[in-house]
């Protein structure tokens, strides 16, 4: 079951690489890498990334005509080693342009809850909708701090149904709290197969890696 589970994940990721290069990378280690921050706050590993560049001129135009609009990070953390991912986090955000006050309206989900906010323009709407900050990842406990690791991304705008969205929502806020992956998550099973399936229904993709690190320790204790 793990193997086929790490076979579809990496198909996902690499079905959607397709229009990007000529021969698409073999491995979610393989995607295009950018930097991200990995922080220790309490308990949990954050991360902190941006991925603006989803958003060009034609995802621009739409967010300025009033209709709603959503934008999906998820992210999967993988050893650096290979094998299945470990963890799975994710951020929704959507957006509509309040035509008659001038602003533009986000409801944010994300582990830790959901919220709603105002962005007074499109840098405001970039600066929280595509960008992760201190996003909980995993629980420290859980890795091994000898081994190394690095996180798998896929960012989508308009890529699902409400149903989708809606596991989403009750993934990053269930109770427990804990990112972990285990063959028992239907919302990873469902999410994969619905995406492999309608890959080609959101308005714009972007996948990408981290940096590889070892997970942070507390700082410390004062003398």
């Amino acid at each position: 079951m793990k193997a086929r589970r790490a076979v579809v994940t990496l198909a996902l990721l690499l079905a959607w690489s397709k229009p990007l290069w000529a021969e698409p990378p073999k491995t979610p280690a393989a995607l295009p890498s950018r930097h991200a921050e990995v922080a220790l706050e309490g308990k949990h590993v954050l991360l902190s990334v941006a991925f603006r560049d989803v958003v060009d001129a034609e995802i621009s135009k739409k967010l300025a005509s009033g209709l709603p609009t959503v934008i999906v990070l998820r992210a999967w953390l993988f050893r650096d080693n290979g094998g299945d991912p470990i963890a799975l986090t994710a951020k929704s955000c959507k957006i509509v342009y309040d035509l008659w006050d001038e602003v533009y309206r986000l409801q944010i989900t994300q582990p830790g809850g959901q919220t709603n906010s105002v962005a007074v323009n499109q840098e405001g709407v970039l600066r929280q909708c595509a960008e992760a900050k201190k996003l909980r990842l995993v629980e420290r406990a859980e890795l091994a701090s000898s081994a190394r690791f690095f996180v798998a991304a896929l960012v989508e705008v308009n890529p699902i149904s409400q149903e989708t969205l809606d596991r989403i929502k009750k993934w990053v806020t269930r109770p427990n709290g804990t990112a972990s992956v285990s063959k028992g998550d239907s919302l990873f099973g469902s999410f994969v197969g619905l995406f492999v399936t309608r890959i080609s229904d959101a308005d714009r993709k972007l996948a990408f890696r981290t940096q590889s690190f070892y997970p942070p320790n507390p700082p410390p204790e004062k003398k």
